[in-house]
């Protein structure tokens, strides 16, 4: 049995159903309206659920930034040059990321891992080294690479929670990305599971102009229709239109879920990712958290598909796990309502 399969079997079919009763009672009990804080209730119970207490603490919190470049960047689908994710890169190692100041914020550590930069990295740096090839081939003239390379994509993934989690419990993890061009992937790979057209899918990206905007949906239209990836087989669809840090972002969700770890995800990107996992093993989605609803138009298909709901709108379209570094602060402070405000027979106070 391959890692792969061996993690996905390792996911519990449901969470903590007495946990789970205990934190729903609690809030209905609790000196409020009920159900007045709205969603953050319903994100604390199912924590209460994934960790089997109410009073859950996410103390050591990772986001995980996955890394890789695209051969269709060659249609000119991106504003910005393919070297570019590299030196990204290296900005996450030097702290100097969007994602390393929010993330600090947070309380989270941010690490990169290379999946499939173009690029060779010195073994000393202080990433995850899980490159499976140097980035992906242009999926407009055949599939973006071979399904072993797809399935080590994800296995890439799946390594990097069980070495983090080897070393110190992992009680939160976050996902993000790294890599030009890969809202094209990430909006082929939606296309393809969900039969919608490009058109209606695609988003801007990191902001190309109109004609690039063209360029996109003509890539990856063709890129559908050459491939023709099957939507009953989302590792079909990863290898024929994915990508490398998609496969890796997939891993991280499939590999928490199978720890226990609650996973809260980022962008379009990210989402993709976790589309992925969830396709492949629809249990990971009890482990799994939207963080926003970014503006690419393509993302709230995802969380339809999943049936997630975001936890903010704060028109974000950077990726990196941006959004997961600001939505860890509100699963801590969803611990915190559950575990912390008082019930009506705690405080004394009489009920209607």
């Amino acid at each position: 049995m391959s890692l792969l399969e061996q993690t996905i079997s390792a996911i519990k079919p449901e969470l903590n159903q007495k946990a789970l009763s205990n934190a729903k009672q609690r809030l209905l009990d609790q000196a409020k309206p009920p159900g007045s804080l709205g969603i953050l209730e319903d994100v604390g119970a199912r924590l209460a659920a994934i960790k089997g207490t109410i009073d859950v603490h996410l103390t050591n919190k990772y986001i995980i930034t996955c890394a890789g470049d695209h051969g269709v960047v060659e249609e000119g689908v991106s504003a910005f040059p393919a070297e570019v994710t590299p030196q990204m890169v290296f900005n996450f190692v030097g702290g100097g990321a969007s994602v390393n100041i929010m993330g600090k914020h947070a309380g989270a550590q941010v690490k990169a891992a290379d999946i499939g930069v173009n690029y060779d990295f010195d073994p000393e740096l202080p990433i995850f080294h899980k490159k499976v090839r140097y980035g992906t081939d242009n999926f407009t003239k055949g599939p973006a690479m071979t399904r072993e390379e797809a399935i080590k994509s994800i296995e890439a993934g799946i390594e990097i929670v069980n070495e983090l989690h080897a070393q110190t419990p992992v009680d939160l993890l976050g996902t993000g990305d790294m890599g030009i061009g890969n809202t094209t992937p990430s909006t082929a790979i939606i296309a393809a599971l969900s039969g919608l057209s490009v058109e209606r899918l695609t988003g801007r990206g990191s902001g190309v102009d109109d004609k690039g905007l063209a360029q996109k949906i003509a890539a990856i239209q063709k890129g559908l229709d050459i491939n023709k990836p099957d939507p009953n087989d989302p590792l079909d669809v990863l290898a024929k239109v994915g990508g490398l840090e998609i496969g890796g972002l997939a891993g991280l969700v499939i590999g928490a879920a199978a720890q226990g770890i609650p996973v809260v995800c980022d962008g379009l990107i990210s989402t993709a990712g976790a589309l992925i996992a969830c396709e492949l093993a629809p249990a990971a989605k009890n482990y799994l958290f939207a963080s926003h609803k970014s503006v690419e138009v393509g993302h709230q298909f995802m969380h339809e598909r999943m049936g997630l709901t975001p936890l903010i709108d704060l028109k974000f379209r950077l990726g990196e796990g941006t959004g997961a570094a600001v939505c860890m602060e509100l699963l801590d402070l969803a611990t915190r309502i559950l575990a912390e405000i008082k019930t009506f027979e705690e405080v004394g106070v009489s009920q209607k």
